[in-house]
C-alpha cells in the first residue's frame, strides 16, 4: 500500500487560494470532505472522508479511495461491491479543504450501500424534518 504523500503546506493565503499547488487542508482529525459526483449528469452520489493515504491513492490510481470513520480503515470504493468509481476529475475548493470529484461507477452504477444510485435518496419535505423518498426504491 502506497505511503500517505507529504502535501505542502501553503506559506501565504495568496498561495492557498490562488495558487496552483495542491495543498490539500485536513482537519484535525486528518481528514478532508469528498463529494462524489456523477460525471455525466453531475448527480451527487456521495459524500465521505479522505485521509491523505486515500488522497494520495485515489490520484496515484485514478480510482476513489476513502477513509471509513467507522471502520477507522483505508476504503477502496467499490472494492467489494463492483461498484468502483473512476476519478475522472478532481477539483479541490477555494481554502483547499474539500474536494468534489466527477466519477464514472462500475457495476450498476450506484454507489450507496441501501442500494440507492446516490447516497442522497431522501429530501426534507416541511420545516418540522419530515423526510420524503424521492429516488425509486432499488427492492421494488
Amino acid at each position: 500500500m502506497a505511503a500517505a504523500a507529504p502535501f505542502p503546506q501553503a506559506g501565504s493565503t495568496q498561495e492557498l487560494e490562488r495558487g496552483l499547488a495542491l495543498m490539500p487542508r485536513f482537519d484535525a482529525d486528518g481528514l478532508i470532505p469528498a463529494v462524489a459526483q456523477e460525471a455525466e449528469t453531475g448527480a451527487v452520489l456521495m459524500l465521505a472522508w479522505m485521509n491523505a493515504e486515500a488522497l494520495t491513492l485515489t490520484l496515484e490510481t485514478g480510482i476513489a479511495h476513502y477513509w471509513s470513520r467507522s471502520r477507522q480503515s483505508l476504503w477502496k470504493k467499490g472494492e467489494t461491491s463492483g461498484q468502483l468509481q473512476h476519478v475522472l476529475e478532481l477539483r479541490i475548493d477555494c481554502d483547499q479543504d474539500a474536494v468534489v470529484m466527477k466519477v464514472k461507477v462500475d457495476g450498476d452504477g450506484g454507489c450507496c450501500h441501501v442500494g440507492f444510485q446516490s447516497c442522497f435518496y431522501r429530501a426534507v419535505a416541511d420545516k418540522d424534518g419530515r423526510l420524503i423518498q424521492v429516488a425509486s426504491d432499488p427492492a421494488i
